[in-house]
């Protein structure tokens, strides 16, 4: 973060401001407490910048009977917004690693998911920091992630594309350098 981080009070101001803007009247009663409401909802949108992610990747599990195949969580819905337009993002994430003598719990996969998804960014970047933190926290054999979502930006404004939806994946280790663990990727996350 760069600067000194602006007061609630004054992240409020800035709402009045954008609200004035665009042509409303921030006295009348149902304006007026939209600037803290939209602070607050902020807070929650973007709680993903106070989260650290060793921690939500500290919890292992070692007795795992040899287990070494592949570790697979579909379908993890996430809401995440876009860093150019300020507009949601909406889909889910597949998530599988190889593990190298220890697991994770699942719960950790969705929360690091929930990390990437609530700051501002592009799908792509998301799709590439979730799968560099577990290659960088877990030190797994690779990773294999999968976005895919239906982005405002196409929908709401712009082109007005509805139906259109992105896909990006970020492949490290095996599932990077051998086409074999890709298509077991594939075949699983497509099944």
């Amino acid at each position: 973060m760069i600067g000194e981080r602006p007061t609630k009070q004054q992240a409020e101001e800035a709402v009045r401001t954008l609200l004035r803007y665009i042509g409303e009247d921030t006295s009348r009663e149902g304006m007026q407490a939209t600037p803290a409401r939209v602070v607050k909802s902020y807070d929650e949108l973007f709680s993903g910048y106070k989260v650290n992610i060793e921690e939500i990747l500290n919890t292992r599990f070692y007795d795992i009977s040899n287990f070494n195949d592949i570790v697979l969580l579909r379908s993890i819905n996430f809401s995440s917004s876009c860093e150019h337009h300020m507009l949601p993002f909406t889909g889910f994430v597949d998530i599988a690693y190889l593990p190298d003598g220890f697991v994770v719990g699942i719960s950790k996969l969705a929360r690091l998911v929930d990390a990437f998804s609530k700051r501002l960014q592009i799908q792509e970047k998301m799709t590439a920091n979730i799968a560099e933190a577990l290659d960088t926290y877990l030190k797994p054999r690779g990773v294999a992630v999968r976005v895919a979502a239906t982005h405002s930006c196409m929908t709401s404004r712009g082109t007005m594309k509805g139906g259109s939806i992105l896909e990006s994946t970020h492949f490290t280790g095996v599932f990077k350098d051998q086409a074999e663990y890709r298509r077991e990727f594939w075949h699983l996350v497509k099944g």
